[in-house]
């Protein structure tokens, strides 16, 4: 047997999934620490950091500890047992929270050589006391619920992530001779409001802040009159926040209601102290909630570190990141902003956040209000609670028009406002369908319908994220519009495969999962290791936010081992194992985290020529490399054939990835991930977007952008 097939018949070919997170976690925390970032940004990733920890443990920690709990000790790719992997996080995660709360450390003090300080309550001015009063029983006090823990007042319920004060109270009691006093012990419990802010802005031109529980500390005698605290301590709590579905025959979106309530009670899988917190009180916490002492933790800094996203509301400008002028593609501008008309002359890609979401709002305002337009077909999986794409298609039902919208109920953390969305669709006559019971709908698209000339015509739009304007600003994505037949007819399928469950023998050219998407994309792997055994060119270009699928990563290997040079943009989590010698020595993984989150997924197939070429096989998707993109979502994937949206893909978002510096991680082949530079000049695919011009306008390619330091590079770095 070959060293090679040793080395393919091995799990330890496989990166760890959660490790791999947890290490692209630890990027973002990078991001805190980086001395080239504005320091309110630099907190802002740090807070950031924390809620991706958040919600590691609310479903990624909480299913591992279910298989511990069921006895489960079925092995991961890599090789690890439930038990084992929830040990190696446990070291992994203290090390990272180390690391936050020193971060926190030295950006408290940089904020306070800006001079934006947190005042301890017990250091105010009789002036600043007065006012703090003041807020404190106009603002805090009416919210506030102190509960006394006794026979007759249970232990309370306590929402997800939240904090709460814990005293330990004694209570004097007056007998009939005045001179006479006993005392009685009383645990209470303050839990603290999550409408309020964390962080009390104090008056005055200078940033001051206090925080809501030493305010509600420092005040307790007015809340709790008679009672001195003998021990006070804060924690947080974590629970599990997997959706149970008890039943899925039954009504699929009152069940979802009812989980989506279960939730809220979900198991406590974790406890956080503050420290110093006393045995007596920790103690008398665990086992209220019913916690085992070794999820309970003493964290030596701030709780709650997401809550310092407070603090950017009043951030100076100078402290934040640079303004830039989105842009609005001038395609359509061309055409008096006519969506139809602009698409109808060539096909449009617009790559947000750089350029507006605003034209995908346009484009469903125009097909609400249009007279033409007969039909619009829409899935829904995040959207915004305000949201004007869910609005719009409410409009159009109300003018007459046939409106389908698949909402997927079990996008998480989601569902509530799903939920409501398609309550106010259905209302307006909009024809709600919630997909499969097995399968999420993950795919992004909106099919519109438009009677031309006497015959039908469809615009489609393809998305490689949601349709959510506030994300649309963070994101990295691409909306792709075009009314090619094909596409449109293929589309037309989608829609009656997902609603009609009503699967298609053949699609004609888009690649859709469950249907045939790890199918297709093996054999075009396979593509790529045949042109090289015929002595062409064999490369392979994708962009995506996880690689992990077994299968796949196992094609990377053998097209490598072929001899295919394969570049990949990871930004999460990575299961394959890059540059180890007679197994990948061909394959490049690089992670980019910067101001805006990598989402959008692409993939490139060099097709027999050397890349960036015009014959080359290009794909936008909504689909990362995973069973569960593969097997358990709805998803697809689109060619794009048009010439100038080619090149404007490959030759420029994906060439500026692979060149870009200042924000790029490279994955070692033992796990580590090497930062290529902190020079603040190095090229940053982020700043290039920001200050060339629109890549659907009348703009500048990368290859023609002499004004730009990209021209200094010719070729994607082999070494990092």
């Amino acid at each position: 047997m070959s060293e090679n097939t040793n080395l393919l018949q091995s799990s330890a070919r496989f990166f760890n999934r959660e490790t791999s997170w947890l290490n692209f976690n630890i990027r973002v925390l990078e991001e805190a620490e980086n001395p080239n970032h504005p320091l309110m940004e630099r907190l802002n990733f740090l807070a950031i950091s924390a809620s991706n920890l958040d919600e590691f443990y609310m479903v990624r920690v909480a299913g591992l500890k279910d298989y511990v709990r069921q006895g489960i000790t079925k092995q991961s790719t890599d090789g690890m047992t439930p038990a084992g992997e929830l040990e190696i996080i446990k070291q992994m995660v203290k090390h990272m929270v180390e690391r936050q709360h020193r971060c926190w450390t030295d950006l408290r003090l940089c904020l306070e050589k800006q001079d934006i300080k947190i005042l301890k309550a017990d250091s105010l001015s009789k002036k600043e006391h007065s006012w703090l009063e003041h807020h404190f029983m106009e603002n805090i006090f009416p919210v506030l619920t102190p509960i006394a823990i006794d026979p007759a007042h249970p232990f309370p319920f306590l929402p997800n992530l939240s904090l709460a004060l814990v005293f330990q109270l004694t209570h004097a009691i007056h007998t009939k001779i005045d001179a006479v006093k006993e005392s009685s012990e009383q645990i209470a419990i303050i839990p603290l409001p999550a409408r309020l802010p964390r962080f009390i802005i104090m008056p005055g031109k200078k940033l001051r802040y206090v925080m809501l529980e030493d305010i509600i500390k420092l005040f307790l005698p007015v809340m709790m009159p008679n009672f001195s605290v003998h021990d006070s301590a804060l924690f947080r709590i974590i629970r599990d926040s997997e959706l149970e579905i008890e039943d899925e025959d039954k009504d699929f979106v009152r069940n979802f209601e009812l989980a989506v309530k279960q939730r809220r009670r979900g198991r406590v899988i974790q406890i956080k102290f503050a420290s110093p917190a006393s045995h007596t009180l920790v103690q008398f916490v665990s086992e209220q909630m019913h916690v085992e002492m070794e999820n309970v933790i003493d964290v030596e800094g701030l709780l709650g570190l997401v809550n310092l996203k407070e603090l950017l509301e009043h951030a100076p400008p100078s402290m934040r990141f640079q303004p830039f002028k989105v842009r609005f593609p001038e395609r359509i501008n061309d055409f008096g902003g006519n969506c139809f008309a602009a698409i109808a002359a060539k096909d449009i890609i617009i790559h947000h956040p750089f350029e507006t979401f605003d034209v995908v709002i346009q484009f469903l305002r125009q097909a609400a209000e249009d007279p033409d337009v007969v039909s619009i077909k829409q899935t829904l999986y995040r959207t915004s609670k305000d949201s004007p794409i869910a609005r719009a298609l409410i409009a159009a039902a109300e003018a007459g028009k046939s409106v389908t919208a698949l909402v997927e109920l079990k996008a998480r953390f989601d569902e509530e406002t799903n939920i409501k969305w398609a309550r106010d669709l259905e209302s307006a006559g909009v024809q709600v369908v919630y997909g499969f019971v097995g399968l999420k709908t993950h795919a992004k698209v909106t099919l519109v319908t438009r009677r031309e000339n006497n015959k039908l015509v469809s615009y489609v739009h393809f998305g490689t994220g949601n349709y959510h304007p506030a994300t649309a600003k963070l994101y990295t994505d691409l909306s792709f519009f075009t009314c090619e037949p094909s596409l449109c007819r293929d589309t037309a399928y989608l829609f009656n495969f997902v609603t009609g469950n009503a699967p298609p023998r053949k699609f004609n050219k888009l690649i859709i999962a469950p249907h045939n998407m790890r199918k297709r994309l093996l054999s075009m792997i396979e593509d790529e290791i045949e042109h090289v055994r015929n002595g062409r060119k064999g490369t392979i270009w994708a962009k995506m936010n996880s690689l992990v699928d077994e299968q796949v990563i196992d094609a990377l290997y053998r097209a490598s081992q072929a001899g295919v040079i394969i570049e990949l943009v990871v930004r999460g989590i990575c299961c394959l194992r890059p540059g180890v010698p007679g197994l990948s020595d061909n394959i490049r993984v690089k992670s980019i985290i910067g101001r805006f989150l990598e989402h959008s997924r692409i993939y490139c197939f060099g097709n027999g020529y050397e890349m960036p070429s015009p014959n080359a096989k290009v794909f936008i998707g909504s689909a990362d490399w995973m069973p569960r993109n593969f097997d358990w979502r709805v998803e697809v994937i689109v060619p794009i054939e048009n010439p100038t949206v080619h090149e404007q893909i490959m030759g420029q978002i994906m060439m500026a990835n692979l060149k870009d510096e200042s924000q790029s991680w490279v994955l070692q082949q033992d796990g580590a991930y090497k930062r290529i530079s902190l020079d603040s000049k190095a090229i940053s695919a982020h700043d290039y977007f920001i200050k060339n011009p629109s890549l659907s306008g009348r703009g500048t390619s990368l290859k023609r952008a002499k004004s730009t330091q990209m021209l200094k590079y010719k070729a994607v770095k082999k070494d990092g």
